[in-house]
């Protein structure tokens, strides 16, 4: 029975969405305008040949003559009712009205054609004109001023007295849910370009910040470890080694905050900014070299289960957490080994990294560790961090194969 009613529905749906079709189609008036003369036509020529054999026969030619321009003239400027909808309805609503007073009658197009005439004025905005055009037609469907009509044409105004009005009403309520619509999407399209602008003006605010302050440390860094490792007589080769791929990680570091400046320009910029791949597992064998020539102790790379590809977001954050963990074990655990290993399973990539250092002193916190989390739970997967069981610091992290969400730069 739900079955029988929800295909009920949906015809119902189909064949109003082709009404509205038809009606909103640019030769719709035209046609509902020749179809409606053509009927009223039709029925004026028989309603004036019973109302003359009723009084005796005398002057067929004229009043059916008078009925049928009466009809035409109520039907056809419905054709252009949407370009010109206030003298469309005067005309309609004075021939309906001659008709009714002069001839007692009414044709049923007629009465169509003064029904939507008023919806296009309520769908025009001129609800006024509409009101006072319904006047004559709620007076003459009274009883008293339609003791002289027959019961059709009394039928007619009554409805034409009820409807009209009603009608008007309709397309003004359609009008009002138009604008409003119109009103929404305009103010949804202003929100949004706000947004964006105000997107553009931080993006644009933090460019200059790094720009002005963080990049120019980080170059003086790069000059300073350079002139350092020149300027200092008899340096160990060690320490000028050491000073040397100082200046070198300054100098990467720069090249990649240039970088991430010309992501942060490019909507601004009339050049696309320079981009490179995301690095990924695959460049760890890299960052572990790195770390081992930066580091007075070792720094091994175990990998475990079978290598296989991983999404882009995984990939990234995966190369991330390792690049900071070593980090952090230099900086607080200086001298001690440290071991990254990879298991790859068949949903997860499980990431542990670990040094012999003496540990943390008290919780683990820092700007370090959050940034490695949000990277992890960014992909779908989840980080734990902290004191390792027989002494040192461990960087736990599970993330999935397949991640589905966005990346982090």
């Amino acid at each position: 029975m739900s079955d029988m009613g929800s295909e009920s529905e949906g015809r119902l749906a189909a064949w109003a969405q082709l009404a509205r079709r038809l009606a909103a189609a640019p030769y719709a008036p035209v046609v509902a305008a020749a179809v409606l003369a053509v009927l009223a036509a039709a029925q004026a020529i028989p309603l004036a040949a019973a109302s003359n054999h009723g009084q005796g026969g005398g002057g067929t030619g004229n009043l059916e003559l008078a009925l049928v321009l009466l009809s035409l003239i109520a039907t056809l400027p419905l054709a252009l009712a949407r370009q010109h909808p206030a003298p469309a309805a005067i005309v309609t609503s004075a021939a309906n009205t001659l008709s009714l007073l002069a001839l007692h009658d009414l044709t049923i197009a007629g009465v169509v054609a003064q029904i939507l005439v008023f919806y296009v004025l309520g769908r025009s905005g001129v609800q006024l004109l509409a009101g006072c055009l319904a006047v004559p037609f709620l007076l003459l469907a009274l009883p008293a001023a339609a003791n002289n009509s027959n019961g059709l044409s009394r039928g007619l105004t009554i409805a034409l007295a009820a409807l009209g009005p009603m009608s008007a009403w309709t397309g003004a309520a359609q009008r009002a849910r138009r604008e409003a619509a119109e009103h929404s999407q305009t103010r949804a399209g202003i929100e949004g370009t706000l947004l964006e602008h105000t997107a553009r003006g931080e993006r644009a605010r933090i460019s200059r910040e790094l720009h002005d302050v963080v990049a120019h440390h980080i170059s003086m860094i790069a000059v300073q470890a350079e002139t350092a490792r020149l300027t200092t007589p008899g340096m160990p080769a060690a320490g000028a080694q050491r000073l040397s791929s100082i200046g070198d990680t300054a100098r990467t570091a720069l090249t990649e905050m240039r970088r991430l400046l010309g992501v942060l320009r490019e909507d601004t910029s009339a050049e696309p900014a320079a981009r490179q791949p995301q690095p990924g597992t695959y460049q760890l064998t890299e960052l572990i070299d790195e770390a081992r020539e930066v580091s007075e102790s070792s720094t091994r790379l175990i990998i475990s289960g079978w290598p296989q590809p991983l999404d882009p977001g995984t990939e990234l954050a995966a190369y991330r957490i390792v690049q900071e963990a070593l980090t952090n074990a230099r900086r607080h655990a200086q001298g001690a080994a440290v071991d990254v290993e990879l298991h790859f399973g068949e949903d997860v990539l499980s990431l542990r990294i670990r040094d012999n250092g003496p540990g943390p002193s008290g919780p683990a916190v820092g700007n370090g560790l959050l940034g490695m989390r949000e990277r992890a739970l960014a992909v779908g997967g989840s980080l734990q961090a902290g004191a390792a069981g027989v002494g040192g610091f461990v960087v736990e992290a599970t993330l999935p194969v397949k991640a589905g969400t966005e990346q982090l730069p």
